[in-house]
């Protein structure tokens, strides 16, 4: 019998890749593809949707190819991306009319102060569950409609497709879909997530078409079958999910108690909560899953800048060629020096929402070298985490086991000293690949690979436990070091 495989998709900020699982959640194929990112002014991110759209499909084609020459067949397909990168494309020709502009795009940070600062942010939040921040998606889509004069006219007209990665990469493999799933929608400023509509006060107050919107569907639902031509026959695409919503499905963080780090270019901490409730402590309110009909909530940290801090030590000052080298720096000082490297490079994020802040390096010596520079951008990604996780204790979602996943998880240095500087076990998944395995997995419910999302928690298993073992005083210095360090940062 031919074994049922499963292709993800996961559409990341800096690659493209595709991932096939088998119904064990053993990987079975992967293919990866790094794009450019797009840097117009400071402060400003791009990317360009046709290379999206072309690394989303030449590794969905590899990754499917090689995984069925070794015996199964791809029964579906379960889509994730990056959330809040904003593209507006014609719908006949599917061209993008603008760059995609990323979520890490801080352009609109006067626009998000200006409706602040006449008060709309509580409404925003009761109807979103999110902030007044660039972050997010509908001051992004205003943008590109006022970029140029025909646009405007062109949304009115019904002739354009507003829409986050999801929409446009399902516009493409199925040739002209306009959909999305419920935790993409609940991401964009323009969805109220306790109606589950998309909400006229918020269309108005971000000037935002409705006649350019996509049409909301559960994230497990049926969001048509790719063009015949893409992989030879036409195969279902069973789920859409945003990758911090993947990645806790991957995780099995689906109830209360439950909390989930992931680690990429930023870092996303996502808690399930029992209902819709507002954060006191400047976190987001989200939908975590919309299945069956019901929707399910949960209360989510977003920092910018994680990963992106290591890639800018190899990139940017070229004092290692490699992320791997990080740890072994690390490791080769007693101390940090008192160096601490706080990454405002886009701003920051959770609890703060300082889009105007830019990065800091404190408590440089004559004697600061590679490695502490190294250190202190590992250590301000567990100094990153600790705060979110000391505002989700404050608004009664406590930390007892932090369930982590992403590149940088797999430097042991780092995943010891995020234990140490929170106080609180760190859970490193057999499965790494938690994103696309979530998505794969919604997918393969849907085709019946799976039971039911329950079925999730069998599937994960613990590959290493982290557990706090440093001194209460040395972590109080530490995190009393990273506490005057951002508020220099955010003066």
């Amino acid at each position: 019998m031919t074994s049922a495989l499963l292709l993800a998709i996961d559409q990341g900020t800096t690659s493209s890749r595709a991932i096939v699982f088998d119904a064990s959640a053993s990987i079975i194929a992967v293919a990866q593809e790094e794009f450019p990112q797009i840097y117009p002014h400071a402060g400003w991110v791009e990317h360009d949707p046709e290379q999206i759209w072309a690394t989303t499909l030449r590794t969905a084609r590899a990754a499917l190819s090689e995984a069925e020459a070794k015996g199964g067949r791809v029964q579906a397909i379960g889509a994730t991306n990056q959330r809040e990168t904003t593209v507006v494309w014609d719908r006949k020709t599917l061209k993008p009319v603008h760059n995609a502009i990323v979520w890490q795009d801080r352009r609109t940070a006067d626009i998000c102060a200006a409706l602040k600062e006449r008060g709309h942010e509580a409404d925003v939040q009761a109807r979103t569950g999110l902030l007044l921040d660039p972050y997010f998606s509908a001051t992004k889509l205003a943008f590109i409609l006022d970029s140029d004069p025909s646009l405007r006219a062109r949304a009115a007209r019904g002739d354009l497709a507003f829409g986050t990665i999801d929409s446009f990469v399902l516009s493409r493999l199925t040739g002209g879909a306009h959909l999305t799933d419920a935790t993409n929608a609940s991401r964009t400023s323009l969805y109220n997530i306790r109606d589950n509509r998309w909400d006229d006060a918020l269309l108005d107050l971000f000037n935002a078409p409705r006649a350019v919107l996509p049409e909301v569907r559960d994230t497990i639902s049926d969001f048509g079958e790719t063009a015949p031509d893409l992989f030879g026959r036409p195969i279902p695409i069973n789920a859409l999910v945003g990758d911090q919503q993947a990645a806790a499905m991957g995780q099995a963080c689906l109830d209360p108690g439950d909390i989930k780090s992931t680690y990429g270019t930023g870092c996303f901490v996502l808690a399930p909560t029992a209902g819709f409730s507002l954060s006191k402590s400047r976190l987001l309110t989200t939908i975590a899953r919309r299945i069956g009909g019901k929707t399910h909530y949960a209360l989510e940290g977003s920092i910018f800048v994680a990963g992106a801090a290591v890639q800018w030590l190899r990139d940017g000052l070229g004092i290692i060629k490699t992320s791997g080298e990080t740890e072994g720096l690390a490791r080769s000082i007693a101390s940090n020096g008192g160096v601490y490297l706080v990454p405002g490079f886009t701003g920051l994020g959770a609890p703060h929402w300082a889009p105007g802040a830019r990065g800091l390096i404190a408590g440089l010596t004559r004697g600061t070298g590679r490695a502490e520079l190294a250190r202190a951008a590992l250590e301000c990604v567990a100094y990153q985490t600790a705060d979110l996780i000391d505002a989700m204790a404050a608004d009664g979602a406590p930390c007892k086991t932090l369930k982590v996943d992403g590149g940088m998880v797999a430097n042991d240095w780092l995943m010891q000293f995020l234990a140490d500087i929170q106080n609180a076990a760190v859970d490193r998944p057999a499965i790494m690949e938690t994103t696309a395995l979530g998505a794969a997995f919604l997918a393969g419910v849907k085709a019946g690979v799976f039971g039911s999302i329950e079925d999730i928690a069998r599937l994960r298993r613990t590959q290493k436990l982290f557990a706090p073992a440093m001194a209460p005083g040395e972590r109080g210095a530490l995190r009393e070091g990273w506490r005057k360090a951002l508020e220099r940062t955010l003066l």
